[in-house]
């Protein structure tokens, strides 16, 4: 049987990139200032790491208008829940293996 911590995903080491997931794992999308808000950073941090996900194929952006103000949404991908629900499997096993 594989080590656990071997199966943890890299991307994911960030509290702020953790905090991102979890946000669009349980929402159909959400906005760059609501992240912002949800996960208390600065722009520029967000920004960054968001760049980091999409660059990872984990997250899809949506550039879009509110009336005639523009609007960034973000989706998780398919490949993006596959791969943050594999980490948090091998968190729980490796949680789990410490406990023996």
């Amino acid at each position: 049987m594989k080590n656990p911590i071997e199966q943890l995903n890299k991307i994911f080491d960030s509290r702020i990139r953790l905090g991102i997931m979890s946000a669009l794992l349980v929402n159909e999308d959400v906005s760059f200032n609501d992240l912002k808000e949800l996960i208390q950073v600065t722009d520029g941090n967000l920004a960054s790491h968001l760049k980091t996900l999409e660059e990872s194929a984990y997250i899809k952006v949506e550039k879009g208008f509110v009336g005639r103000k523009t609007n960034t949404t973000y989706k998780v991908t398919k490949a993006g829940e596959k791969a943050f629900r594999l980490h948090l499997d091998a968190l729980e096993q490796m949680i789990r293996q410490m406990g023996k």
